[in-house]
């Protein structure tokens, strides 16, 4: 079963992220951002652009709001599972399909994103600015390689 999660992105498309090193708020861009190179291969590891810790991609940068969402949307559809078979009638057999009704469960109130930050780029990827706390100082770090800049 696929659960489609949607989260929020500021007016300028970043969205919120929490580095699990220093614990602090930051964003980086949803997907490609413009000038990009269209040849250039992402890591599937970025660097914390406040404190310069790094950690895979792949569900490591979650904020607990957003953590929190995610599990108020799976509680919302484990409990409408049947099994639904291909004539789209229900069945107990242990090779049905299962599937989940939009209708059932109750769906969490939607996350807002804050325009809330600064944005920031590093000299070594410009393409891949970052937004850091208002109240933050460089150095700060790139997200893609970890190198250090300042403004």
């Amino acid at each position: 079963m696929n659960i489609p999660i949607e989260l929020p992105l500021d007016s300028d498309g970043f969205v919120r992220r929490r580095c699990s090193s220093c614990e602090r708020d930051f964003k980086w861009h949803e997907g490609p951002t413009q000038g990009a190179p269209a040849d250039y291969t992402y890591p599937n590891v970025h660097w914390c652009p406040l404190c310069g810790a790094s950690e895979a991609i792949d569900g490591a940068w979650w904020t607990a709001e957003q953590k929190e969402y995610i599990q108020k949307l799976v509680e919302a559809q484990i409990p409408g599972l049947v099994a639904v078979e291909p004539d789209g009638t229900t069945n107990k057999n242990a090779n049905s399909r299962f599937e989940s009704p939009s209708s059932i469960g109750t769906q969490p109130a939607p996350l807002v994103e804050r325009d809330d930050m600064q944005m920031v780029a590093p000299v070594c990827h410009p393409w891949e600015p970052v937004k850091v706390p208002l109240d933050s100082s460089a150095p700060y770090f790139c997200l893609l390689c970890g190198q250090t800049y300042s403004l």
